[in-house]
């Protein structure tokens, strides 16, 4: 089965990858002649036998026969649960496509100093030629192909369907892989775990709109509710992980990455050449001009919030002085505008992250990452909501920051359903008639089904990975937990907007993105950590919140420092709770314990077995050495 597309690959690699043992194939033949763009355009898979070695290699977990979850070997692979030799789906399909890529990223240079006719692409012993040739702009692109009829079966099961039910998680991993379904996991379990929010918000929002201190109760719940939901995450996150494999999985030596680029040195730890660059020239790089451009951008990011309040005092002076329903909703213009103006200094934004940490290059994509998304939280954070703790904090105007809370919350939303899904779709199949129309023009000896195919996913947009999608949710946990004893409805904006963000995420990636390449994950890494400190941060701000209450001030009416003193046990007491809670509630539930120390257990004893097996087969060597000493000697009559 071929499941990648490799374009405008140079010639002279073709041996290398057939000496991975992988299969190759030109798109078009060459008594086809030769098709603009297409001519160096190949497809890449790998035989059956060949995805089970591979298997090995990259160390992948599968269910055996007794239930358990073990490394696949392919000595034992009769052990294994629904193998068979002829049976090629033992194998997802999304395993397949991760074994093929690491199988190429694992083409390394020997001999070789140079990528003939491309003197500037440096080689050396130990290189990843693909990395190479990615990094120096010889491989436009690599991508895995969609699977048409899987597609369709996915797409029926997954969004075919108008009804609210559990997504197909499952389907989902085995055609993406693990980080996708994962996302996906989350998202419905997040919005599942909204309702009681939503539900809790509505009489509230009813029945005590301008009593803030009946809201109390309601943010004490918000406090546990958000420690309570992030802790059975785990829980959940570990079940499916574990059922997937990638909870057992070991973590491979990780190698640097594509962007990396230094001085010709040797790795201390592998002993291997490799691209070598001083921690010193990195930290000036980061200390000294990333933070410096990070700190200008918070200062623009307040600067445009005051002006935003500017608009907002001369949209109450124009609503004062013309009393009318036009000056009403002229209320509500400062507040879009503003939203508008902060969607689009996150992007814009992003770019500038991005660039900035490429240039800081680190050598790993996990600190390459981290420092990105460290940027972007930062920013972002500020840029959403600096003007609601101005408003609640400074100006003391709840019924503002009511406003500003649910403008900024729906705003966004709706932006980013259009700018992430609708349009893309729009764009895509505009672009998708003019390339049927160009392909079908061009009389090729080949498959035309499947040069059509190629034609149109490699024009399509590339998924730049689900940073943005766990980013939309992050800042839409701060607005549903910071600001909950204002603005109760928030969670039942944020379900309604989860629902259709399933089906719009599950647009783009079936219909606009090119399929991404499968990388097994057993969590959401740092954006655990990152919603985590939001939850930390919304304890602080909804206690402050009460506090500033008329109703919660009306009760200590003679000393402020009593109120603050109040405030501040009741934080620390629910910090203190949000922490037992955490504590408590163990991230992986007891079986899936028990299973993990068991399988521990047959580790260590099999190791303990293999030494003593070593030891006896050393001693028996020492034994038949001494005893053939013996037979040399007598025979020579000593």
């Amino acid at each position: 089965m071929f499941n990648m597309c490799l374009l405008y690959v140079p010639y002279f690699i073709l041996p290398f990858i057939k000496g991975a043992q992988l299969l190759v194939k030109p798109l078009v033949k060459e008594d086809g002649g030769k098709i603009d763009g297409n001519q160096n355009l190949y497809l890449v898979g790998a035989s059956h036998l060949r995805l089970l070695l591979g298997a090995e290699t990259v160390g992948l977990v599968k269910e055996c026969n007794d239930n358990s979850m073990r490394t696949f070997t392919y000595s034992s692979r009769n052990t294994f649960k629904d193998f068979a030799e002829d049976n090629h789906d033992f194998l997802t399909m999304a395993e397949r496509q991760y074994i093929i890529k690491h199988e190429l990223e694992n083409l390394r240079a020997k001999d070789e100093r140079m990528i003939p006719g491309y003197p500037q692409a440096k080689l050396y012993p130990g290189k990843s030629i693909m990395r190479r040739l990615m990094t120096s702009g010889i491989l436009l692109q690599i991508f895995p192909l969609h699977d048409t009829e899987e597609l369709k079966k996915l797409w029926y099961t997954w969004c075919g369907q108008v009804k609210i039910s559990y997504q197909p998680l499952d389907e989902i991993r085995c055609y993406f892989g693990e980080t996708i379904a994962l996302y996906f996991g989350f998202l419905e379990y997040f919005t599942f775990a909204l309702v009681p929010m939503a539900l809790i918000g509505i009489p509230y929002y009813v029945f005590a709109w301008e009593d803030y201190d009946k809201y109390v109760m309601f943010a004490s719940f918000n406090l546990l509710w958000s420690t309570v939901i992030l802790e059975v995450w785990k829980r959940c996150c570990a079940i499916m992980t574990y059922r997937w494999g990638t909870l057992l999985m070991k973590r491979q030596f990780e190698e640097p990455r594509p962007g990396f680029h230094g001085v010709l040195g040797i790795n201390p730890v592998t002993g291997k050449e490799e691209p070598v660059y001083s921690s010193i020239k990195r930290q000036i790089r980061i200390y000294l001009v990333s933070l410096p451009f990070v700190c200008l951008c918070l200062y623009f990011s307040l600067y445009v919030m005051m002006i935003y309040f500017e608009l907002e005092t001369w949209a109450l002076d124009f609503h004062e002085e013309n009393e009318s329903y036009f000056s009403k909703l002229m209320l509500f213009l400062p507040s879009i505008i503003y939203a508008i103006v902060i969607e689009m200094m996150n992007r814009v934004y992003r770019y500038a992250a991005e660039f900035l940490t490429s240039w800081e290059n680190h050598r790993l994509e996990s600190s390459h990452q981290n420092h990105l998304i460290l940027k972007v939280l930062v920013f972002n954070f500020l840029n959403c909501f600096a003007s609601l703790f101005y408003i609640a904090f400074v100006l003391f105007d709840m019924k503002l920051l009511r406003q500003s809370l649910a403008t900024l919350l729906i705003t966004s939303q709706i932006l980013n359903q259009f700018v992430e899904a609708l349009l893309p779709y729009w764009l895509q199949k505009r672009h998708n008639k003019k390339v049927k129309k160009r392909v079908y023009s061009i009389k090729v000896d080949t498959d035309l089904s499947l040069f059509e195919q190629v034609n149109l996913e490699k024009e399509m947009g590339t998924y730049l990975g689900t940073f943005d999608d766990y980013l939309e949710l992050f800042l839409q946990f701060g607005y549903v937990s910071l600001f909950s004893c204002v603005y109760p409805l928030a969670a039942v904006f944020a379900v309604l907007n989860n629902i259709t963000e399933m089906y719009f995420d599950a647009l783009k990636m079936c219909r606009v993105f090119k399929r991404p390449f499968s990388q097994p994950t057993a969590n959401i890494g740092v954006w655990q950590l990152a919603f985590e400190t939001m939850s930390v941060i919304s304890v602080v701000t909804n206690c402050a919140l009460i506090g500033l209450s008329p109703q919660v001030n009306a009760l200590f009416p003679d000393s402020k420092t009593d109120l603050i003193l109040i405030v501040v046990l009741a934080e620390h007491i629910l910090l203190a709770l949000k922490f037992v809670m955490a504590f408590v509630i163990p991230d992986k539930p007891r079986d899936i314990q028990i299973k993990l120390a068991r399988l521990e257990f047959e580790s260590l004893e099999a190791l303990k077995q293999q030494i003593t097996l070593q030891k006896l087969q050393e001693g028996e060597q020492e034994e038949a050495s001494e005893f053939l000493k013996k037979e040399t000697c007598y025979k020579k009559g000593e």
